[in-house]
C-alpha cells in the first residue's frame, strides 16, 4: 500500500496545486512511483485521459510532473459550475448529473464511495500518493460535508502540510486560525468517513508543518514570526517559498489569466509582434488551450473585453465556455458581437474553440434544456453551422489531420504545414453536435467516455471555416508546435514580416518549468523533514 502526504491551504490560491506538482516531480526524480490525488476539484479547466475520462487540468499537470499517465482515479469528483443551474457533477470521468449546492451536499455519501474507491486503486499501484486539498480545511460550515480535506487525510492516514499565502496578508493569523478551528474536530466524525488512521485525535493533529508561499521580503524580519507560530501551534514552518513572477505552467482557474507573454518573450518592436486577443467570457473554460502562445517570442496575448483591442488585433479567439448560450448572450448584450464581426470584415483572423466554435455558427438549439430554459439562440453567423446540445457528452482524445483544402486565409492547411508529421493531437469535451459546412479536419477518436458515437457520418470530421474565420472542437490543438508556428508565420507574412520558421517545443519547455519548480521547492522547503514524516 502506498504512503500518502497531503498539501492543504489556508484558502484558495495559496499554492497547493503547484507545491503538489513539485513534490510529484521530486519523488519521481528519486525513483518512486508517484500519483497525484484530489478527491474533489471544482474547475472549468479540464483534461481528457487516454480512456476518455474528464479530470481537472491541475491533476493532469501533476500526473505529468509525476511521469505517470493521468487517470480518472487521480480526480474522482470534478465539479464544473454551469451558472444558475448549478454545477455539472462528474464522477470517475463521466457526467453524473447537474446539481445545486444543497443537492450535492446531500449526495456526499455516494461521492465519498467514489473517492475511497479511487484512492484504494491508486494505493495498490503506486509507492506514494501526493494528495491535494481544496479551499480551506477550516470552513466550519462545510466540515460535515467535507470529502476533500480532512476527511480524505483521515482516510489515507496522511500527514498534512498547510500552505499559507503571505502575499495576501495575515498569513500567521490564517495558519494559527486554521489549526485552532481544526482542534474542535475530533476523529472520526462518522464511521463511514474513516478507515482507521488517527482515530481519537483532532483534525489539527494531522497538520505536521507549514509552508509560507509567495514571500518577497527580508527573511530577518520574517524569522521572529516563524518562531512564534511554532511556539503557539507546536508546528514548524518547514519552508518559505519565494514569490515567483511567472512559473510558466498552466493555471487552474481564470482568476490568474495573464495578459502578456512569459519570460521567453523576445523584446521585439511593437510592430513586429502578433497581437492575439482572447475574448474573456464570463464562463471561460479550458483557457490553458492558449498557454503555448505565451512562449512564442513574437506574440502579444491579451484576455480582453475591450472592443478597440478586438477590432485591432491580428487574431481574435473565442474560447470554450461552460455555458455557451449565456456567454453568447453576454457578447450580444455588451455589443462585443459587433466588434468580432467588424474584426472579421477587416480581415482579422477569427478562431473559435469548442464553445467559441459553436457561437460562431448560425444557431444553437437546446431542446433538452442542458444550459437552461432557452431552447434556441441565434449565433454570430460567421460559420455556416448549426449546433444542437444533446444529453450525451463527448470526451475523447483525438488525432486529426487537415483535409488539404489549400490556403483559405487562416494560415493552416495540409500543404503549407511544415510539420514532418501532419497528424495533430487534441481532445474533445462537448455536449453539442454541429452540422453544416463541417470538414476542416479528418478526425480519429482514440478514446471515448462513453463509447464512440459513429451513427452520424459528420462526426468523422471536425471544424468549419469561412475565409478568415475557422472553428473546431479540438482542445489542445495549439500545443502542436509546427501547426502553431505555421499559423503565426502566415500572419507575419500578411503583415509584411519575415516568418520565424522554427517551432518552440512547448512540451519540453513545460517539462523544464516543472523541473525548475521542483528545484525551488528543494531549495526552500525542508525535504528531509518531509521524508522523515513519511518514514522514507
Amino acid at each position: 500500500m502506498a504512503k500518502a502526504i497531503m498539501i492543504q491551504g489556508t484558502g484558495s490560491g495559496a499554492g497547493k496545486s503547484l507545491i503538489s506538482a513539485a513534490l510529484c516531480r521530486i519523488f519521481s526524480d528519486e525513483g518512486m512511483r508517484v500519483a497525484p490525488f484530489k478527491a474533489q476539484n471544482m474547475a472549468l479547466n479540464s483534461y481528457i485521459t487516454l480512456d476518455g475520462g474528464e479530470i481537472g487540468r491541475a491533476q493532469a499537470l501533476q500526473a505529468e510532473a509525476a511521469r505517470a499517465p493521468a487517470t480518472v482515479d487521480m480526480n474522482p469528483i470534478l465539479l464544473k459550475a454551469s451558472g444558475e443551474s448549478g454545477s455539472q457533477v462528474i464522477i470517475h470521468g463521466k457526467v453524473h448529473s447537474t446539481m445545486k449546492a444543497k443537492e450535492y451536499y446531500a449526495f456526499k455519501k455516494t461521492a465519498w464511495v467514489a473517492v475511497r474507491a479511487s484512492f484504494d486503486r491508486l494505493s495498490k499501484q503506486y509507492d506514494l500518493i501526493v494528495m491535494e486539498g481544496a479551499g480551506s480545511p477550516a470552513e466550519i460550515n462545510l466540515m460535515d460535508v467535507d470529502i476533500v480535506n480532512m476527511a480524505a487525510a483521515r482516510y489515507a492516514n496522511a500527514p498534512v502540510i498547510l500552505v499559507g499565502d503571505i502575499d495576501k496578508g495575515g498569513v500567521f493569523a490564517s495558519l494559527y486560525g486554521t489549526v485552532e478551528l481544526l482542534k474542535e474536530r475530533v476523529n472520526p466524525p462518522t464511521p463511514h468517513f474513516d478507515k482507521g488512521g488517527m482515530g481519537g485525535f483532532c483534525d489539527a493533529d494531522y497538520i505536521r508543518g507549514f509552508i509560507i508561499n509567495k514571500f518577497r521580503g527580508d527573511m530577518d524580519i520574517l524569522k521572529p514570526g516563524l518562531d512564534m507560530i511554532r511556539e503557539k501551534t507546536g508546528k514548524p514552518v518547514i519552508g518559505v517559498m519565494p514569490w515567483i513572477n511567472n512559473v510558466d505552467l498552466p493555471e487552474e482557474d481564470g482568476l490568474s489569466l495573464r495578459g502578456s507573454n512569459s519570460k521567453f518573450k523576445i523584446q521585439n518592436s511593437k510592430s513586429e509582434n502578433i497581437k492575439i486577443v482572447i475574448v474573456r467570457l464570463q464562463y471561460i473554460s479550458n483557457f490553458t488551450d492558449f498557454d503555448p502562445f505565451m512562449y512564442e517570442p513574437d506574440v502579444e496575448i491579451i484576455y480582453s473585453r475591450n472592443p478597440a483591442e478586438i477590432e485591432n488585433a491580428d487574431m481574435v479567439i473565442i474560447p470554450g465556455s461552460k455555458n455557451t448560450a449565456e456567454d453568447l448572450r453576454f457578447l450580444k448584450e455588451t455589443a462585443l458581437d459587433k466588434s468580432i464581426k467588424k474584426a472579421y470584415t477587416k480581415g482579422i483572423r477569427i478562431i473559435g474553440i469548442c464553445g467559441g466554435y459553436q457561437m460562431l455558427g448560425r444557431r444553437i438549439y437546446d431542446p433538452h434544456g442542458i444550459e437552461g430554459g432557452c431552447k434556441e439562440i441565434e449565433g454570430l453567423g460567421l460559420l455556416n453551422i448549426k449546433t444542437t446540445f444533446e444529453t450525451e457528452k463527448i470526451t475523447c482524445q483525438v488525432e486529426a489531420e487537415l483535409t488539404g483544402i489549400g490556403d483559405w486565409g487562416s494560415g493552416i492547411s495540409k500543404e503549407n504545414t511544415n510539420a514532418p508529421n501532419p497528424i495533430l493531437k487534441g481532445y474533445e469535451i462537448h455536449m453539442g453536435r454541429s452540422t453544416g459546412d463541417i470538414g476542416l479536419f479528418n478526425i480519429k477518436r482514440l478514446s471515448s467516455h462513453p463509447s464512440p458515437i459513429t451513427h452520424h457520418p459528420s462526426l468523422l470530421f471536425d471544424g468549419s471555416r469561412n475565409r478568415n474565420c475557422w472553428g473546431s472542437y479540438l482542445h489542445g490543438i495549439f500545443e502542436n508546435n509546427a501547426f502553431r508556428r505555421n499559423m503565426l508565420d502566415h500572419i507575419r507574412q500578411k503583415k509584411g514580416l519575415e516568418p520565424l520558421g522554427h517551432s518552440i517545443d512547448y512540451g519540453r519547455l513545460r517539462d523544464e518549468a516543472l523541473d525548475r519548480l521542483a528545484g525551488l521547492v528543494r531549495r526552500h522547503v525542508d525535504m528531509q523533514f518531509i521524508k522523515r514524516m513519511l518514514e522514507l
